[in-house]
């Protein structure tokens, strides 16, 4: 299987799982990569995403050009069908975690992006090869790169089509930690069971508000601001918080 969905102890594991090929994605794994996101967020156990690549030398390299570019030639596909591979679908608010080993480049690198949390390997290596294959990151990338990370340093990562190691994009702002590679999954998944066990409405609505209000004025901003937390302060979980910080 391209794609390998499991969930365990509230988390679901999603893997790409073509080690022999960098996990280069077929369109085929696509679909499928799109529908264990919406398994996911579907199910009212899961409270967290773990996303990772199979062995050691990629997290995932992209679409495996020897497939996409010609169905793009012919006209057999169109690249917004792959939109629920990279997350670009409204109302995600489940939180992911990447754990991202060896090459991360292309569309591995786009779906990195879609990603709440990063921990990559220390040889971890990136790369948005695009611009030198006379196309464009337009999976996601054109529009998160510029609003996480200072302008210049997504230009140079979009128009020089660089390789860039780990520590660079961790200096960037695009990494929350760079650990040797023997900890990546046990770092990645210790972060992901921290999330799983705060308030699933509560990670929820931060991850709603990170998303949506940013592009608001400051009186729109802050008015949904309010509706969101007001969400989150009459849930059950958070009236059980209450209780048990009232009883200490």
């Amino acid at each position: 299987m391209g794609i390998c969905y499991e969930v365990r102890n509230q988390i679901a594991h999603i893997r790409f799982n073509r080690p022999e090929k960098l996990n280069a994605l077929t369109l085929e794994m696509y679909d499928q990569l799109a529908q264990a996101f919406v398994c996911a967020n579907d199910d009212n156990d899961v409270r967290a995403i773990l996303l990772s690549g199979a062995g050691s030398r990629a997290f995932c390299v992209g679409a495996d050009l020897t497939e996409s570019i010609p169905a793009l030639a012919e006209g057999r596909f169109d690249i917004s069908e792959w939109d629920g591979a990279h997350i670009k679908q409204p109302g995600f608010y489940k939180p992911v975690v990447a754990a991202i080993n060896g090459l991360c480049m292309g569309g591995g690198f786009e779906i990195m992006l879609a990603a709440d949390i990063r921990v990559a390997a220390d040889n971890a290596v990136f790369a948005l090869p695009e611009a030198s294959l006379g196309f464009t990151p337009a999976g996601g990338t054109l529009v998160r790169l510029t609003r996480q990370i200072p302008y210049v340093f997504a230009m140079e990562l979009m128009m020089t089509a660089e390789r860039f190691s780990a520590s660079r994009l961790a200096e960037m702002g695009l990494l929350n930690r760079v650990v040797p590679a023997s900890e990546l999954e046990q770092t990645a998944l210790s972060y992901a069971e921290s999330i799983a066990r705060k308030g699933k409405v509560a990670i929820s609505v931060i991850k709603e508000a990170a998303l949506t209000l940013g592009h608001l004025p400051f009186d729109q901003a802050f008015s949904r601001e309010a509706q969101l937390g007001q969400r989150a302060f009459t849930s059950d979980e958070a009236k059980a918080g209450l209780r048990r910080f009232a009883s200490r």
